[in-house]
């Protein structure tokens, strides 16, 4: 975790704002994961929840799902091996799944998401002379997958695609499931449809790689009981790896908790009776699904702040010029100065990648890595945007 010496080096450079990533927190938590579900349960990294920490996610877990070339160009960089690769994404061109199955042959999975996808991969198999293996992605009811029509007219024809290995079935359906039931739900209608597929076509659905979107609590407000939650759907993921081998894609479950967001208060005001402190940071950076308009409130800290100073409520905004730029609203802090930093947690998965991060052209954050020997070391330094325009 961070200590005392962590943030001091880091304020010494003038780095805020900036993210940390914590490697000993992800692999506290993906053993945590591992511990709680069945042990014939494999885990899949989906990389876009955070990509700076991949190279730490795959060596704990057996694959990594990317979802674009760039994903893709990471890992490989990142010495990632392709066999634990499932490329998948909605869109992939001609060209790039054929360099892929020229050069990288070994990759494990790619998944099909329509009929002009499985045409490519096909064709993508009969130049290269290599069977590719896919996971035909069921659609959940939005512009992602196949309809379970189509899904079943590729298998029934399944001798049409000779260079097509069909090694099973991509499932994603959202993300904050709060309550095992809805998991559940779904993990009973994977079933049903691998004994379906047995029954009426033959076909034996050899993998599940099931997106579980398991629920993160960002706010303090959340009242989540995560032992009895993974505890009541790995009851349900047993019966399902009785039929078929389980994959688990994982990303805002795994990679949350490893991050913290730091920024430095640079302002400070009061405007009709409300103490307003303005930080160096924003919502272009600092983003949590389902905040709300700030109306919930984070695990944010100020650095340093003793428990029995008394503690005023204060509204902390960022350094865009709308309104909407509100961290949270109301938080009791002790009297805050400019200078002073708040830490704001759970922020390893998303908030450095989902945000409008050019918004306004103020600089592209450092991104920091505290690894589990306890050092600090940079993985991106702080960029202007006038680089990029």
């Amino acid at each position: 975790m961070l200590e005392k010496k962590n943030i001091e080096e880091l304020l010494r450079k003038q780095m805020t704002p900036c993210y940390v990533f914590d490697e000993a927190e992800l692999k506290r938590r993906i053993t945590y994961l591992k511990t709680m579900l069945p042990d014939r349960v494999s885990i899949c990294y989906a990389v876009k929840a955070n990509p700076f920490i991949a190279s730490w996610a795959a060596a704990q877990t057996e694959r990594v799902e990317l979802c674009s070339p760039g994903e893709v160009n990471i890992c490989l960089k990142a010495g990632i091996a392709p066999e634990k690769m499932v490329v998948s994404g909605v869109y992939k061109t001609p060209d790039y799944i054929d360099w892929l199955a020229r050069t990288y042959p070994e990759i494990g999975r790619y998944t099909v998401e329509s009929m002009e996808q499985l045409a490519v991969l096909f064709k993508a198999g009969r130049d290269t002379g290599k069977r590719i293996p896919v996971l035909l992605r069921l659609t959940s009811g939005n512009q992602f997958g196949m309809d379970e029509t189509e899904l079943r007219t590729v298998i029934r024809d399944r001798e049409l695609y000779k260079e097509i290995d069909i090694c099973g079935i991509q499932y994603f359906s959202g993300t904050q499931k709060h309550t095992a039931r809805r998991v559940n739900k779904e993990l009973a209608f994977l079933q049903k449809l691998c004994l379906d597929l047995k029954e009426k076509e033959g076909f034996t659905v050899r993998e599940i790689e099931y997106g579980g979107g398991f629920f993160v609590p960002y706010f303090q407000e959340d009242s989540f009981d995560e032992d009895t939650y993974l505890q009541e759907i790995a009851e349900e993921m047993e019966n399902l790896c009785d039929i078929a081998d389980v994959v688990l894609e994982l990303g805002r479950s795994v990679a949350a908790s490893c991050g913290t967001y730091i920024t430095r208060v640079v302002d400070v005001k009061t405007n009709k009776g409300q103490k307003y402190a303005i930080a160096d940071g924003g919502i272009h950076q600092l983003i949590y699904f389902g905040q709300m308009m700030a109306m919930k409130k984070p695990y944010v800290k100020k650095w340093q702040e003793a428990e029995e100073q008394p503690k005023e409520d204060w509204t902390i905004c960022g350094s865009l010029c709308t309104a909407n730029d509100i961290l949270v609203k109301q938080y009791p802090l002790s009297e805050v100065k400019i200078g002073d930093v708040l830490l704001f947690a759970r922020t390893g998965a998303y908030s450095m990648s989902e945000g409008m991060a050019l918004f306004l052209s103020r600089e592209l954050p450092a991104v920091f890595a505290l690894e589990e020997n306890g050092k600090i070391k940079e993985l991106r330094r702080r960029i202007a945007v006038d680089e990029l325009v």
